[in-house]
């Protein structure tokens, strides 16, 4: 009983954190988009969204121990592939930061995570409400489109850039990365939808009539 009180008050705080995180980049990068443009919003955010993801690493760790039941594959997929843009074309090459494809990246990833964590905040004290259910398992048909693409669009700006200036084999490594989005975004979009018919589609339907029945 004790163990269980001190997991969920441990994941009640870790994603409270994480949504109000990402809700700072997300108001950050929303309010100096519109105010001075794409290429000011990396003067204001960029270390702080590259700590932020980061520290997601721990999502890999909660699927591993079991804190949560994440399946390891998708969770590490993800978690991968956003580290490798903030770290492998983010940082080494800044200039393209201030790119709209930067902005549009940060602003899917951060609308997306301040959605998740939150509803997995929630979900630890039981209440849920129903717009905050239907946007975790629906508001990724647009945004996991657009951050896809902007993070495409960014690889493939260094790709044709200066990524033969940090070593010689970086680019031959990021067209390898750019073939792994082919398989590895079927993966993860087909697992959102099946997610989502489970919940929000005939899947939760159907279960809702099989608990009236009973």
């Amino acid at each position: 009983m004790a163990g269980s009180a001190l997991r969920k008050g441990y994941l009640v705080l870790y994603n409270a954190a994480s949504a109000v995180a990402w809700a700072t980049i997300l108001g950050r990068v929303a309010s100096v988009y519109f105010a001075k443009g794409a290429p000011f919003v990396p003067l204001v955010v960029d270390d702080f969204a590259r700590v932020t993801q980061t520290f997601a690493v721990m999502e890999i760790f909660h699927a591993l121990t079991g804190i949560v039941p994440a399946p390891i594959f998708t969770t590490v997929m993800q978690v991968a592939s956003r580290l490798m843009l903030v770290w492998g074309i983010s940082y080494p090459f800044p200039h393209l930061n201030s790119s709209a494809w930067y902005t549009s990246m940060l602003t899917a990833w951060s609308t997306t995570e301040v959605i998740r964590y939150s509803y997995f905040a929630l979900k630890q004290v039981d209440f849920i409400p129903y717009w905050l259910h239907w946007l975790r398992y629906s508001a990724f048909l647009v945004l996991y489109p657009m951050g896809i693409s902007s993070e495409v669009a960014m690889i493939f700006k260094a790709l044709v850039g200066p990524a033969d200036q940090l070593a010689t084999w970086y680019p031959y490594a990021l067209v390898a990365v750019l073939l792994s989005y082919i398989p590895g975004s079927v993966v993860l979009y087909s697992h959102m939808l099946s997610q989502r018919r489970k919940q929000v589609g005939g899947g939760a339907i159907k279960e809702k009539k099989e608990k009236k029945r009973q």
